[in-house]
């Protein structure tokens, strides 16, 4: 007898912090997003064509690499370690297919130039418990995250 499926446990929030609000037109290709307090007001353009629009990939990657950097902040707050002023995430989200339908895959180059690796890396993986964009993909989406902890190079 084959045990039947769990079902995901979805954790509901206590309480709401911040709701962000945002209204788009026309979509993808040639539409527009404007956020409730105009702070971000945008042209949308596909992905790889001409046009002075941003896509929805470029959202993404932007709030996950956001989000992951201040995460990590916190969990070095946690673990009283001294962060570099140098600490960057960068973020690479695909676009791509299967099967017919469109899926998002991902990889995060976090720096932490000067931190030990085991170090580094512990504080990768609890930015990745922390942040809420790496818990909405957890299991979702193909993520590789990569952790540089040599200097930076400074172009004169």
């Amino acid at each position: 007898m084959t045990p039947p499926e769990a079902k995901p446990t979805i954790t509901p929030i206590e309480k709401v912090i911040y709701t962000a609000k945002a209204h788009t037109t026309g979509g993808r290709d040639g539409g527009a997003s404007r956020t409730s307090d105009g702070r971000l007001d945008v042209k949308l353009s596909l992905p790889g064509t001409p046009g002075s629009g941003t896509n929805p990939e470029q959202l993404f990657s932007v709030g996950w690499s956001a989000c992951f950097l201040s995460a990590i902040k916190i969990v070095a707050a946690r673990k009283r370690v001294k962060l570099p002023a140098e600490l960057a995430v960068d973020a690479e989200v695909d676009l791509g297919a299967s099967g017919g339908g469109y899926l998002l895959q991902a990889r995060l180059k976090v720096n932490l130039p000067g931190i030990e690796r085991e170090v580094a890396q512990a504080l990768v993986d609890g930015a990745h418990m922390e942040c809420p964009y790496s818990k909405a993909t957890h299991g979702n989406i193909n993520v590789v995250t990569n952790v540089e902890t040599a200097p930076v190079a400074h172009v004169a």
